[in-house]
């Protein structure tokens, strides 16, 4: 859809400099105006060096999707028009690229297409399973309800990603600042100090020796570490592309010590907020174990759910699987299992989300207060280190004399 820069004025004249998105030249003036805006110059910039740089250094991120999301169901939720709806977000969102994405969405659905098809013309940015929840609402003729648990779900999602991220972040800078001072200790401090101690051709402790070996070694060497290192992550990372490559690192998150029940913790609840999110939403149990296969994030476990999918498949139950794998603890196939008897899966998996979420927070907030401690104590081992490598030596030949 045509992006626009404007300039106008507003009913006190003040001159206004801004873009809008308009299905035409006279569809964006039209937009304008209800905004009380006198429009003075109107330019299609559509295709424009600026634009494109714009909507490159403006990418779409999650958080945009979750608050396009909530927005989204609050006004179908009103009873506003699909195509309206959406053309409201246009207006109120910032992000160029996202206002863009939603105009073509807006003038796709405007022309015939269902919601759930355009969405799905964007698998970039927008999952299957996103997808399929919308198009079980626009069949179902629930699409305010679907939209309204879709965003409760992401919102969610989102949050814990960002507890997960910010639990890692202390923990990584404190590290890349320590190899940061270490290696600016070795390469220029060491040196200094220990000229005087080597000069005097008194007897070293092997501590001192070995720090003045390792830091004539970064001194000479590391350009030649740094190309290694940049050489064995580009292999790491394509190797991560690998089916094998995948495979051993989620097989190994989940192992981890300490972490890899974190890890476990946080599938288990993925998978049964989304299997429940698209039951709810009127989705077959044999697809939307198709979708959350491919949602759940893990080749392990999502192996483990497409099992479970053949299994459904020749006649036997969902909890089946899930008892006989290692990787699934005993609570989740019972529960299931009591909801299949029932026929309340979703409310089972609804109080596994809820017992899972709580339990991965309480892991998440330990795991940070565990690690401050545990780097005070690294920092002052190495701080130790260098004080009985360097001044101590230093010390002991002052005071021969």
């Amino acid at each position: 859809m045509p992006i626009f820069k404007y300039q106008a004025e507003d009913a006190d004249g003040r001159r206004k400099i801004g873009k809008v998105v308009g299905l035409s030249e006279s569809d964006a003036i039209l937009r304008l105006r209800r905004k009380e805006l006198t429009v003075v110059s109107l330019l299609d910039v559509t295709n424009t060096s600026e634009t494109k740089f714009l909507m490159m250094i403006a990418p779409i991120k999650s958080k945009d999707l979750v608050i396009f999301s909530r927005q989204f169901s609050v006004m179908i939720s009103a009873n506003v028009p699909v195509v309206e709806s959406l053309m409201i977000l246009v207006d109120q969102t910032k992000n160029i690229s996202l206002k863009s994405l939603i105009a073509d969405i807006a003038f796709e659905v405007d022309s015939g297409a269902f919601l759930s098809d355009s969405f799905g013309k964007r698998p970039r940015l927008f999952s299957e399973f996103f997808v399929n929840i919308i198009r079980s609402g626009e069949t179902s003729g629930k699409l305010d309800d679907v939209l309204n648990y879709l965003a409760d779900e992401m919102e969610k999602n989102y949050d814990m990603v960002a507890k997960v991220r910010g639990a890692m972040i202390y923990p990584i800078f404190i590290t890349v600042g320590l190899i940061a001072v270490g290696i600016v200790l070795m390469v220029y401090v060491i040196p200094n100090l220990t000229a005087i101690l080597t000069e005097t051709g008194a007897a070293l402790p092997l501590s001192t020796r070995l720090v003045i070996g390792a830091s004539e070694f970064l001194q000479k060497y590391l350009w030649l570490i740094a190309l290694l290192a940049i050489a064995v992550g580009v292999m790491i990372h394509f190797y991560l592309k690998t089916a094998l490559g995948r495979r051993q690192v989620d097989l190994l998150k989940i192992n981890l010590p300490i972490f890899g029940r974190l890890f476990k913790y946080i599938y288990l609840m993925r998978f049964s907020r989304s299997l429940s999110t698209l039951l709810k939403g009127g989705v077959t149990i044999t697809r939307s174990l198709e979708i959350v296969a491919e949602v759940v994030g893990n080749v392990i476990y999502r192996d483990l759910i497409l099992e479970t999918l053949q299994s459904i498949n020749d006649g036997e139950s969902l909890s089946g699987v899930f008892e006989a794998s290692d990787y699934v603890p005993k609570m989740v196939p019972q529960m299931i299992a009591v909801g299949e008897k029932t026929g309340k899966v979703d409310a089972v998996l609804d109080r596994i989300t809820s017992f899972y979420t709580r339990e991965s927070t309480n892991m998440l907030d330990n795991l940070s207060k565990l690690m401050e401690p545990v780097i005070m104590v690294l920092m002052g081992i190495g701080v130790g280190v260098m004080v009985a490598a360097v001044l101590l030596p230093m010390y002991n030949l002052a005071s021969q004399f």
